[in-house]
């Protein structure tokens, strides 16, 4: 395993960076004992705790696994609104198919992250990722990266996206802020939080609305977020939270490009087109609204025995109007734009999960065990629509008339899927140096789809995976670590545009090894990992079918680093080299080549220092680069490698009392061109140089 190795050779340069930096806190808080309550209430915007899987509350060097954490600071330093503004900050992050303009498709290492499983609310609910997720009501975005389904079941190895909402805190909040930028967007939001009761009862309220407009033409609508965040803790033993979103998005989207035909085993792309151009109408409307809601119930019997029970809902309804240019000259630029309508498209995920932990000791040995049960439930209607075709020209757009009328009635290929699991786990203390977490998990797995010509496929499978970790603290500040990890995830669902549309495959077993070290270096934390990836891949075929046949490997390193330098500089670094192969397909022609949409490497850099000769003046800047991508599961072209570089400033001052912030934020400051996004067969054109203003005030 070359690139494990790769990483264990520089376990000694973390170590030694760390030095004696942490030692007199780090000695002081071996010694201190916290609760779980005590952990979750504080350490909402701390970027050194996991709100995660099967990790939540633990420190991030007790986690053996590769994690990531975006705390409300960047997020505002940067005036990120989107989950991949976010996520960029992490290492191997890439967007997919889509360019954003609606919502974000992610990929991670390579690998696609599962819209209706892999992203989190409050590292419980699966909320639904087709529509853009908000982040004016969270607190921290975080990824737990590789193999979860010890505790999310049937997911694919990419990670899992946490949201973190925020929560009422012990002083009152009252905010309001005004978001724009040089494209159209225009959002008001307030942000309301009390405490009462003496701490019994808690509120946190946030509101936003107004209209966003992407860089293309055309592309501008409106965007709501409610959300709503309660407390009641009525005795020292029993605590409620509830959580509820509500988020709806109107906006037409852009028109997507396909890779042109492939000739002699090449694909040659077309010249780039401006960013700005849109080869589909103002008419083709892409309206989607969710509604997540989640009740969790804490209970601690005694010292030893507790009880957390959670549920949720997750529905996404949308109407979409979805455009594709295909078939094109690559001389002339003329083709055409194929439109699908699905409107009535619904999506609703019921969770639920019931845990029982134990705080105990075996002679010198220290447990803290749980026994889980969960089941998640996920169905879509899979709704569909007529198609249409119209003459376009990459080179030369031309209005298309519309919106298209519909002549023929709904069809349905509507699919349940139903993941039910028993897990359980201990993480295993022996002195104040050695831990092992070991745990186990057996699912129950259905997925029963019927596709519009009546045909019902059905797929069951009764599946036991393993997790074993093991953590070594050679100082309180410092962990190395190994893991194993095995999992399922779904065989995938075909995308509407491949000729087996909506048909689901079926599950697949992944297994994944990671190694390596982290560190607490000040208040920066710091990891550095090398891991394995083996899993089965799908993908479309020659003959436009989703397929899955064959056994993709990924090996990387990784490294992060997150958090404050000194009382003036913060920063947030990654990077990722990897290597990824197809080993087994039924295609020969994709056999030892890198899967579609996936860079050999990425990195980035974001820093922001606090002025000292002017209170508070902050400057910050970022880079943000990644390599070239293949285009197609055959490497039959590529898209080049690029990086931009961001910047901003801010202001904040106290006027009668009260915080007044501005900031002004440049995104790809050097207007850098360059492809965003592959894969799927589609291609996709980053967004030019942006400029973003932020308005915040206290009231």
């Amino acid at each position: 395993m070359r690139n494990i190795h790769l990483a264990s050779a520089g376990v000694a340069a973390l170590l030694a960076a760390a030095g004696e930096a942490r030692a007199a806190d780090a000695d002081a808080e071996a010694g201190a004992t916290t609760s779980v309550e005590e952990i979750v209430i504080t350490a909402q915007s701390r970027a050194d705790v996991v709100q995660v899987g099967a990790f939540r509350n633990a420190r991030v060097i007790d986690t053996p696994l590769t994690v990531n954490v975006i705390t409300r600071d960047v997020i505002d330093a940067q005036a990120a609104m989107g989950l991949f503004n976010a996520l960029k900050n992490t290492g191997g992050v890439t967007r997919s198919q889509l360019n954003g303009a609606t919502y974000d498709n992610i990929a991670i290492r390579g690998i696609l992250v599962e819209n209706r499983g892999n992203y989190r609310l409050n590292g419980a609910l699966p909320v639904i990722n087709l529509v853009e997720q908000p982040l004016e009501d969270k607190v921290r975005v975080e990824v737990l990266k590789g193999a979860s389904g010890l505790y999310y079941g049937f997911v694919p190895p990419s990670g899992v996206i946490n949201m973190t909402t925020k929560r009422a805190e012990a002083d009152p909040t009252a905010a309001v802020t005004f978001r724009g930028d040089d494209n159209g967007t225009r959002i008001a939001s307030i942000d309301l939080g009390q405490r009462f009761h003496d701490g019994m009862f808690g509120v946190r309220v946030n509101a936003a609305a107004g209209q966003i407009a992407s860089f293309q033409d055309y592309v501008k609508g409106d965007r709501q977020l409610l959300a709503l965040a309660l407390d009641f803790k009525p005795t020292d033993k029993l605590s409620f939270r509830f959580d509820g979103e509500y988020i709806a998005k109107d906006i037409p989207e852009p028109g997507a490009l396909a890779l042109p035909a492939v000739v002699a085993g090449v694909v040659t792309l077309p010249a780039r087109p401006p960013a700005r151009r849109n080869l589909s109408g103002k008419w083709a409307h892409y309206d989607a609204d969710a509604r997540n809601f989640l009740l969790r119930m804490d209970y601690q019997f005694n010292e030893v025995f507790a009880l957390k029970l959670e549920g949720g809902r997750a529905q996404t309804n949308r109407n979409r109007f979805f455009s594709q240019f295909q078939n094109y000259n690559l001389t002339t630029g003329a083709g055409t734009l194929q439109v699908s309508l699905a409107d009535g498209q619904k999506y609703v995920n019921d969770n639920g999960r019931g845990e029982l932990s134990a705080a105990f000791d075996t002679g010198p040995i220290r447990h803290q065990a749980v026994a889980g049960y969960t089941e998640n439930k996920r169905y879509q209607n899979g709704r569909v629509n007529q198609s249409f075709s119209f003459a376009q020209n990459l080179y030369n757009p031309v209005v298309i008339p519309g919106p298209p009328r519909r002549t023929i009635g709904l069809q349905d290929a509507p699919s349940t899927i139903r993941d039910k699991g028993a897990y359980v786990f201990d993480r295993i203390e022996v002195g104040d140096q050695w831990q092992a977490i070991v745990g186990l998990r057996r699912s129950d797995y259905e997925s029963v789809a019927r596709n519009v010509a009546g045909v019902i496929t059905r797929y069951a499978a009764k599946k036991t995976s393993p997790a074993v970790s093991l953590i070594y603290k050679p100082r309180p500040f410092v962990s190395l670590y190994g893991s194993y990890l095995e999992g399922f995830e779904e065989g995938g669902i075909a995308p509407a545009n491949n000729v087996n549309a909506f048909e689901i495959l079926p599950p697949a077993k992944t297994r994944q090894v990671e190694a390596g070290a982290k560190a607490e270096i000040g208040k920066v934390v710091a990891s550095l990992a090398g891991f394995e990836i083996k899993r089965p891949s799908a993908y479309t075929n020659g003959a436009n079918r989703f397929v899955l046949d064959g056994e993709v490997e990924y090996r990387g390193v990784e490294f992060a680093a997150f958090g404050d330098v000194s009382d003036r500089i913060s920063i947030t670094a990654s990077a990722l080299m990897l290597d990824a192969e197809q080993k087994r397909a039924a295609n020969p022609l994709v056999i030892g080549k890198r899967p579609e949409n996936t860079p050999k490497w990425t990195a980035s850099l974001f820093g922001e220092w606090r002025v000292p000769a002017v209170d508070g003046l902050a400057l910050n800047a970022g880079v943000f680069a990644m390599g070239a991508r293949a285009v197609n599961a055959a490497n039959q072209g590529f898209i080049g490698g690029y990086a931009t570089v961001d910047a901003g400033v801010r202001y904040t001052r106290e006027i009668d009392g009260r915080t007044l912030t501005g900031q002004i934020n440049v995104e790809n400051l050097f207007d850098k061109g360059y492809w965003s996004t592959a894969g799927n067969n589609l291609l996709g054109v980053g967004a030019p140089r942006t400029v973003k203003v932020t308005i915040s005030a206290a009231i």
